[in-house]
């Protein structure tokens, strides 16, 4: 997904937007040590599915060229193998995290499509699925509460609405009306605007813009308002072979996402949302990379070199998760 050109006026309308005091059926505000990770089913390879999918762009003379900075330790994997899938819920469990929220495009999408090998997977290793319901051709308030709907009764219960705020607050507080068993966060930092809207909490997503000063203010405002705050944390922001995006956000060799991750937990966040597991088109992924072509992987991350760095970030999260996690009742 991009970022949209407009998000960087979202701030200031924020504050203007905000209101005194959560509605009734709000989710109460207190910290619960919930780790949540966005993950990107859509890979694609010639060998597996019979062409690629996100890993190759059209270059500036018309050749493919890879999409990413970065190259994954697995290789331009498909994710339509059930092999590679159940490495990365492995993966995910064992950095701490106990959600994947799943990018899905809409029903018959491939992202649909995919979802089952990751749901069975996930349980395997003991993780919740979420979703994260993007904009779809013909997505409206009216679809997304019908898909959410649907989804509760197959048993997932938390939902991600990115680029919420493209429609006015009133139709989503119709539509989400009559949902019941779910948590739907929206993906915006108007905080008055989810409040409207009728939204349970509010997520940042884009960690290329959306960094740790913004967390204080909109996680302040949530509470006050009676929502969630889950900001996203990332380890940088590089779209730049992708898309026409300029703006970087550099990993600075892991202090990028310990900021983030500080600034979140200083904040007062209920939850922490990562951006992202595997979106290697704009650089925010954490999952293992190595060396090749010219391209970096993760070394100098932490002081790491070699095969030790590709694991770099999934070490760090798992350190993370530890610390944000609630201390048991004594």
């Amino acid at each position: 997904m991009s970022r949209r050109s407009s998000i960087l006026v979202a701030a200031g309308a924020a504050l203007a937007l905000l209101v005194g005091a959560g509605g009734p059926g709000r989710a109460a505000t207190a910290s619960t040590g919930e780790v949540a990770i966005f993950y990107y089913p859509w890979f694609s390879n010639p060998a597996r599915d019979g062409g690629w999918a996100h890993w190759y762009v059209a270059g500036a003379n018309g050749a493919q060229t890879l999409s990413t900075r970065f190259y994954p330790t697995r290789g331009l994997y498909s994710s339509s193998s059930a092999a590679i899938v159940a490495s990365q819920m492995r993966d995910i469990a064992g950095a701490g995290i106990r959600t994947v929220v799943v990018s899905w495009w809409g029903q018959g999408s491939p992202e649909d499509a995919r979802l089952p090998l990751v749901r069975e997977d996930a349980a395997k290793w003991g993780l919740r699925v979420a979703i994260h319901i993007e904009p779809y051709p013909g997505r409206t308030p009216e679809s997304t509460a019908a898909d959410i709907a649907r989804f509760v009764q197959e048993g997932i219960t938390d939902f991600y609405v990115y680029d919420a705020d493209t429609v006015p607050a009133a139709q989503w507080a119709a539509a989400l009306a009559g949902i019941d068993g779910a948590r739907v966060f929206a993906q915006t930092t108007l905080v008055g605007y989810a409040h409207q809207a009728g939204f349970a909490g509010v997520y940042t997503y884009d960690v290329g813009v959306w960094t740790g000063p913004t967390f204080a203010r909109l996680c302040s405002q949530a509470h006050r308002a009676g929502l969630l705050c889950a900001p996203s944390v990332g380890p940088g922001f590089d779209a730049r072979l992708a898309t026409s995006d300029p703006l970087v956000r550099p990993r600075l060799d892991g202090r990028t996402y310990d900021r983030m991750w500080r600034d979140a937990i200083r904040a007062g966040a209920d939850l922490v949302t990562i951006t992202s597991y595997n979106e290697w088109q704009e650089g925010t992924q954490i999952e293992p990379a190595r060396a090749r072509g010219g391209r970096p992987g993760y070394d100098g991350a932490w002081g790491m070199t070699g095969r030790t760095a590709q694991r770099a970030y999934l070490d760090d999260t798992d350190r993370w998760t530890a610390r944000f996690r609630p201390l048991p009742a004594q």
